[in-house]
């Protein structure tokens, strides 16, 4: 699943990032490009500190919305989280009717796939009812 938050990239004397959506979320690096990766990998962790605490992930900003000083600019930064894919499993049974079992299986749906992401879109969302 890819997340995508808006960051303010500042410019000082090398440049530092924050998510304004994520309190304490930020980063820094001596170009755009490493503080570009580092602000990445700083969103993964904190997503994946956040689920794991099963607290919700906030709602991404309107990129448009958010306003910086002459010295700083906003980009989307974005990371997945099927980079966490070596975390441990656990085995789940379910129900689904014969019919959409069958039509996945002719369709080669990978099944935990699609339930993962369905489950993580779920619980990104949630905040939004």
């Amino acid at each position: 699943m890819l997340l995508v938050y808006p960051a303010i990239f500042h410019k000082e004397e090398n440049y530092w990032v924050e998510f304004p959506d994520l309190e304490g979320c930020q980063s820094y690096g001596t170009t755009i490009n490493e503080t570009m990766e580092n602000a990445q990998e700083a969103l993964l962790g904190y997503a994946l500190v956040l689920l794991e605490e099963e607290k919700l992930l906030p709602h991404p900003s309107d990129v448009t919305s958010i306003e910086t000083d002459p010295d700083s600019f906003v980009s989307l930064v974005s990371c997945s989280l099927d980079e966490c894919k070596n975390t441990k499993a656990v085995k789940k049974t379910l129900t689904i009717p014969s019919w959409l079992n069958d039509r996945a299986m002719a369709l080669g749906i990978n099944f935990s796939k699609t339930l993962q992401e369905a489950l993580l879109n779920k619980i990104q969302n949630r905040n939004c009812d």
